[in-house]
């Protein structure tokens, strides 16, 4: 991941509603959610949600598709692997004690990608 990249995503992370749509999102797994099932969960008015999906889907951080009626929204576990990656690159010059705890979570979120 570039600079440019991880700084939109993490813009489009950078608000309360968004980042509680895209933790809702990755908590429910490859699956997703329907649109009207988040807001009822997250009790968001559904022109906000539409403009925060908005946000999230062109920062790359999930993805739709259409189920009958529905639409599923759903984390995209790729990318955020991709932004933790990027984070984490050349973490603490190589110091071990520091890296090892948060080099787990990288390798939790990319067993993610295999869903």
């Amino acid at each position: 991941m570039e600079l440019k990249a991880a700084t939109t995503t993490l813009s489009a992370l950078a608000h309360e509603g968004r980042l509680s749509i895209f933790r809702l999102l990755v908590q429910a797994g490859p699956w997703g959610v329907a649109a009207g099932e988040i807001a009822r969960r997250l009790d968001m008015p559904p022109s906000t949600l539409s403009a925060n999906l908005n946000i999230l889907s062109h920062a790359g951080l999930i993805g739709a598709r259409r189920e009958g009626r529905s639409i599923l929204y759903a984390a995209d576990y790729a990318a955020m692997s991709g932004l933790l990656g990027f984070l984490m690159q050349d973490c603490c010059n190589g110091a071990l004690e520091i890296c090892a705890p948060l080099e787990g979570l990288i390798a939790r979120a990319a067993c993610c990608d295999a869903q």
